[in-house]
């Protein structure tokens, strides 16, 4: 019998892979704690514990050759939100000993991590892009998140927000991204700070990044497009 060998054949041999939810919308047009666990569905806990086996599994990148600069579709939430960079912050708080409030320069003082990856989207297509920028897990660190903490809340400057694993989270190739390219992020593409990563589906990787709460349980609400039935973990 032979070996799957990673996660992505493991979910299509199970029938498991939340390319299964094809659900229109990657991004188009808080918080209670809940009782008691979160139910999970059997493909999410599937798809958590295979992560949790190898979180710092790196995922294959691209070459530069390969990049598809006319491929990232831009989808929109609502109105495009009009930030000024030199007086935006990023709010990191929750269940954190060192709350943080960081500016572009903080965050650009910060290692500067680049990834050529293929970002998914639900709706059915696909892009290589090279993004740049720092990665989660410095951030996480900074905040010195208490050892219960599971997730982290995403809140974006248009009132879109998501949650995410904090396996994922801190994995190795996800970034706060603030280049795309080579050169500087664009607003449409979620300018100035946007999430990226090879390990969740395009909806998870907010744009417009404002606020990242860092907490032990989910609210009873999970994400924009998780409450209205997509799948939560969402994973690659």
């Amino acid at each position: 019998m032979g070996i799957i060998r990673t996660r992505r054949q493991f979910l299509t041999i199970s029938g498991l892979s939340g390319l299964n939810l094809l659900l229109s919308g990657c991004g188009t047009p808080l918080f209670e704690d809940i009782v008691g666990k979160v139910s999970e569905p059997l493909n999410q806990r599937v798809e958590s514990l295979i992560l949790e086996l190898n979180p710092q599994k790196l995922v294959p990148e691209f070459s530069l050759s390969q990049i598809e600069p006319q491929a990232l579709i831009v989808n929109t939430f609502r109105n495009t939100p009009i930030i000024d960079v030199e007086k935006y912050r990023l709010v990191i708080d929750g269940e954190v000993n060192n709350p943080l409030l960081l500016s572009m320069a903080d965050i650009q003082n910060l290692p500067l991590t680049s990834m050529i990856i293929r970002h998914v989207c639900v709706e059915g297509w696909a892009a290589i892009v090279q993004w740049a920028g720092v990665q989660m897990r410095e951030i996480v660190q900074l905040a010195q998140p208490h050892a219960n903490v599971k997730y982290a809340y995403f809140i974006s400057a248009d009132g879109y927000y998501s949650s995410w694993d904090i396996a994922s989270t801190v994995h190795p190739q996800t970034l706060l991204a603030y280049q795309k390219n080579g050169e500087k992020l664009p607003v449409d593409n979620g300018a100035p700070l946007r999430l990226a990563s090879p390990v969740k589906l395009g909806y998870k990787q907010s744009k417009w990044v404002t606020r990242i709460s860092l907490v032990s349980n989910l609210s009873r609400h999970k994400g924009y497009w998780e409450d209205q039935g997509y799948e939560w973990f969402a994973g690659l």
